[in-house]
C-alpha cells in the first residue's frame, strides 16, 4: 500500500488578494450587464487604507469604478473605522485604460459570420481536471478547504462568532493509500479576530463552530494534528496586514494544486481572455470524460496563439485510469467540442454578468455548481 500526503488550502473572502479578486470580478459583471461586448482587463491591488483599479477596459458602458469598489469592501464587512482598512474612508485611485487596438484586431470580427473565428485575447495554455474523489469530481482537499474557510465566513455574518473578522485562511491535508483519500492527517485555521477574544476561547469555538461542522467526522482520528491561530493572535489582517492582489490565489481558484496550472488568473477578465474561458472549458471536458465514466481521473490541456481562434494543442491525460483508449476519447471530444474561444463563450453564455459569485471559494466544483462548465450533458460516444 502506497501512502501520501497532499495539502490543499482556500482562504476568506476578506483575504487582501480575495478583496482585489472580488471588485475586479464585481467591475466586470457591471460592464457587461451594461455592454455584454466589453472587453475588459482589470487589475486590483489593495493596501493599508488604499485600493488601485487599473488596467485595460474597451466598453460603452459607464460604471463608477470607485463606488464598485466601496461597495464591495463594504459587503465583505471591511466597516469599521480605524482598523486600517474600510469602506469608507480608503482611497481608491482608478488608472484604466483603453485595450491595445493591436490586440483588439485579433479578436473582432466585423460580421457574425465571422465571429465563431474571433481569435484569443493572448496566448497560453490551460488545465482542466476531475476525480472520482468527491461528488462535484474535484480533489478532497481543496473542497474540504473551501468548506472551512466558507464556514468561516457564515458564523462572522451570522454573529453565531461575533469576534470574527474578515480575513482567514484554511488548510487541509489529506492522507493517500493508493491514490484514495483514506483521512484527514492536518487541519490549519488562522481567523482574524478582535482583541477581546482569549486565544483559548478562539480555539475552542472555531473548532466546535467551525472545523466540526465544516469536515467529515469519519475522516478525523486521534492522529490529525488541528492548529488553529497558530501564532497565538492575528487581530491585524486583510489590506492592513497584508497587501493584496488580483490573480494570486489561483490555486485556490482552481484545483488546490492536485492538477497543474497554466498560470493564467481569472478575475477581472472577460471571456475573451482563454485564460478563464479556456480553463473553462478544459475543466468541463475533464469533467464530463469523468461523468461519462471513461476515467477515474482526467487532465485536459488546452493552449491558444493570440490572434487564432483554432487552438494549438489539445492534450488528454487519464493516468492509466482511461477505460477505453485514449485516441478514442480525444477524438470523442474533437467532434462534440468546438474549442475557439467564441465558441466557449456561446457554449458557457459568458457574455453576461455571471462572475462575481464564484470570485471566493473556488471556480470549480461544488461552489460554481450552477455555472455551465460544471454541467455533465456532454455526450461522448466513444
Amino acid at each position: 500500500m502506497v501512502k501520501k500526503l497532499f495539502t490543499s488550502e482556500s482562504v476568506t473572502c476578506g483575504h487582501p488578494d480575495k478583496v482585489c479578486d472580488q471588485i475586479a470580478d464585481r467591475i466586470l459583471d457591471e460592464l457587461l450587464s451594461q455592454d455584454p461586448e466589453s472587453h475588459v482587463a482589470c487589475e486590483v491591488t489593495c493596501a493599508t487604507d488604499e485600493v488601485h483599479i487599473f488596467g485595460e477596459v474597451t466598453t460603452k458602458a459607464a460604471v463608477d469604478y470607485e463606488d464598485i469598489a466601496r461597495q464591495v469592501i463594504s459587503q465583505i464587512g471591511y466597516t469599521e473605522k480605524g482598523q486600517g482598512f474600510d469602506a469608507e474612508s480608503c482611497t481608491v485611485r482608478v488608472t484604466v485604460h483603453e485595450q491595445s487596438p493591436d490586440i483588439a484586431r485579433g479578436i473582432c470580427r466585423a460580421t457574425e459570420a465571422e465571429q465563431l473565428d474571433n481569435g484569443a485575447g493572448d496566448q497560453g495554455m490551460m488545465f482542466g481536471y476531475a476525480c472520482r474523489e468527491t461528488e462535484s469530481l474535484m480533489p478532497l482537499p481543496i473542497e474540504l478547504s473551501h468548506a472551512l474557510a466558507k464556514r468561516l465566513e457564515t458564523v462572522r455574518r451570522s454573529g453565531e462568532l461575533p469576534w470574527l473578522r474578515p480575513d482567514g485562511k484554511a488548510q487541509v491535508t489529506v492522507e493517500y493509500a493508493n491514490n484514495i483519500p483514506r483521512r484527514i492527517a492536518g487541519v490549519v485555521v488562522s481567523a482574524q479576530h478582535q482583541e477581546s477574544i482569549s486565544i483559548d476561547d478562539l480555539r475552542h469555538e472555531i473548532l466546535t463552530h467551525v472545523i466540526a461542522p465544516a469536515l467529515p467526522t469519519r475522516m478525523m482520528d486521534k492522529e490529525t494534528q488541528i492548529f488553529i491561530n497558530p501564532t497565538g493572535r492575528f487581530v491585524v489582517g486583510g489590506p492592513a496586514g497584508d497587501s493584496g492582489l488580483t490573480g494570486r490565489k489561483i490555486i485556490v481558484d482552481t484545483y488546490g494544486g492536485y492538477a497543474r496550472h497554466g498560470g493564467g488568473a481569472f478575475s477581472g477578465k472577460d471571456a475573451s481572455k482563454v485564460d478563464r474561458s479556456g480553463a473553462y472549458l478544459a475543466r468541463y471536458i475533464a469533467k464530463n470524460i469523468v461523468a461519462s465514466d471513461l476515467a477515474e481521473r482526467c487532465e485536459v490541456q488546452i493552449s491558444y496563439a493570440i490572434g487564432l481562434s483554432t487552438p494549438m494543442s489539445l492534450t488528454i491525460d487519464a493516468f492509466g485510469t482511461e477505460k477505453a483508449p485514449l485516441e478514442s476519447i480525444y477524438n470523442a471530444v474533437e467532434r462534440n467540442v468546438d474549442c475557439r474561444p467564441n465558441a466557449i463563450i456561446r457554449r458557457f453564455d459568458l457574455l453576461k454578468p455571471v462572475f462575481f459569485p464564484i470570485s471566493c471559494y473556488g471556480h470549480f466544483g461544488s461552489n460554481a455548481s450552477d455555472m455551465p462548465w460544471e454541467k455533465t450533458d456532454l455526450k461522448l460516444f466513444v
